[in-house]
């Protein structure tokens, strides 16, 4: 542990409290691990960064009965205005952990709670010293103090022109200079690993690693071996030492994948890792420390991530200090265009084979399409239709569409409007509307049942009635 070795003096910690315990026991205990503690009682007294990095440890609060975090806040912002390099933790109480991540969408690195445990205060403080000597490593990060007009977002990767995909667009801008860690929420195939990768590359750690972990392909049995390590034997079959992901990315960007496949009790672990900064392989009996900006994805929707029975509710706290939600592609339909003239040139020189025109009359039909599968679906029926066209331009029919979907697309297209505004009969018109809530929801029957506002059985009972 830090606090049992000789104090380091390479680093000053401030302390910036109102309450003169609390200065105390924090410049007592700090001082046990680090050799320039101040401990003062107002922003004011804080004063320029000097030859040294420096970590600030900042109440959100300061004068009797202020609760709200608002001051917190102003000075972050202000420390951060002036010197955007600046490494700064919150210190909240219990019941303003709203507001401590609040601090973190601002420029914050961490927070911590009082009354702090003091192990989790030492490993918080020296995951912010460890960033705060990468920084002055990078000579201030002059390059990273201008970078306002930097974020710049792979724009060959992520395509789109909507208002969904520029909101999404901004967030990325917003995210990627600060630390914070990111939650990404979309549908299987919106592209939420181009996200994270697009955060990174306009981070502050492009040149350290990105790594990235499919939690949805690790058994449980394997979840601590794969994110901590292991050490040679420490089970049958151990048969060498093993990096962790979590020391893997250390310096960089750690991409976990399906984050809501995660049972309770890995999450627990994860958590834990998380807030000491600290990692023990299995089998190993000391813990190292790891510097990682975490990015994490789910296809889970919102209210299953809100029920304490399925994620816990303290490590949602650590993971979505910045959220990003990538609408699926049938929300943004005036996309699929641009998503196909992407797709065809790179399928075509993949396969040598000859470039061809594609109609906007084919167009306008592929977008009025559900596709289910998101941008991935669209892209393998792009594929598919580069490796079997034959004519002179690109069909509908090149793109394997089901031939309902390729019905209902070729009404629409011609007529300008959808078939349901055309359609008066009712049993066409239920047909329509159960296949359209099966195509939204990839065949998921309870959230189709739900949207339709019937019955699981009575949604089974209509698709056996329509042949679907």
């Amino acid at each position: 542990m830090v606090s049992q070795q000789q104090p380091r003096d390479d680093v000053e910690i401030i302390l910036v409290d109102d309450d003169e315990d609390v200065l105390t026991a924090g410049r007592l205990l700090l001082a046990q691990a680090y050799g320039h503690v101040r401990a003062i009682s107002h922003p004011k007294a804080i004063g320029p960064r000097g030859a040294l990095p420096r970590v600030l440890l900042l109440d959100m609060n300061f004068g009797p009965g202020q609760t709200t975090g608002e001051q917190g806040l102003h000075w972050l912002a202000r420390l951060l205005k002036h010197d955007p390099d600046e490494v700064a933790i919150m210190v909240t109480a219990h019941g303003d952990l709203g507001t401590a991540v609040d601090a973190m969408k601002c420029g914050a690195c961490d927070f911590v709670t009082k009354p702090w445990q003091n192990a989790q205060l030492l490993a918080t403080v020296e995951a912010g010293v460890t960033l705060a000597r990468t920084r002055a490593r990078a000579g201030g990060s002059a390059a990273g103090r201008n970078a306002p007009e930097s974020p710049a977002v792979d724009a060959p990767k992520i395509i789109g022109d909507s208002m969904a995909m520029r909101r999404v667009l901004e967030l990325v801008a917003l995210a990627a200079p600060v630390d914070a860690n990111v939650l990404v929420l979309g549908e299987n195939g919106t592209g939420k690993d181009l996200v994270a990768r697009a955060v990174h590359q306009a981070s502050r750690r492009v040149d350290g690693p990105f790594v990235a972990v499919d939690l949805g392909a690790v058994p449980d049995t394997l979840f601590e071996s794969e994110l901590f390590g292991h050490k040679r034997g420490a089970f049958t079959d151990a048969r060498s030492d093993r990096t962790g992901r979590l020391l893997s990315a250390s310096g960089g960007t750690l991409f976990l994948d399906e984050i809501g496949n995660v049972p309770l009790a890995s999450q627990a672990k994860l958590l834990g890792a998380l807030e000491q900064r600290r990692v023990t392989p299995v089998g190993a009996t000391a813990s190292e420390p790891f510097d990682v900006r975490l990015i994490a994805a789910t296809n889970l929707p919102p209210e299953q991530l809100a029920d304490p029975q399925t994620f816990r509710q303290d490590l949602l706290f650590r993971l979505n200090t910045i959220e990003i939600v990538l609408p699926p592609l049938r929300e943004r339909p005036e996309d699929v265009p641009a998503l196909v003239r992407h797709y065809l040139p790179y399928y075509e020189e993949r396969y040598e084979k000859p470039s061809r025109e594609v109609d906007e009359s084919v167009l306008d039909a592929l977008a009025t399409h559900p596709w289910p599968g998101n941008v991935r679906a669209l892209r393998h029926a792009v594929e598919r239709a580069v490796i079997m066209a034959g004519g002179a331009s690109y069909r509908l029919e090149d793109f394997a569409l089901p031939a309902t979907a390729r019905a209902v697309a070729t009404a629409a297209a011609s007529s300008g409007s959808t078939p349901l505004d055309q359609e008066l009969n009712l049993d066409a018109l239920e047909r329509r509307a159960v296949s359209a809530a099966l195509n939204k929801h990839g065949f998921n029957i309870s959230r189709a049942a739900k949207e339709l506002g019937l019955t699981r059985a009575a949604l089974y009972r209509r698709m056996e009635k329509h042949s679907l």
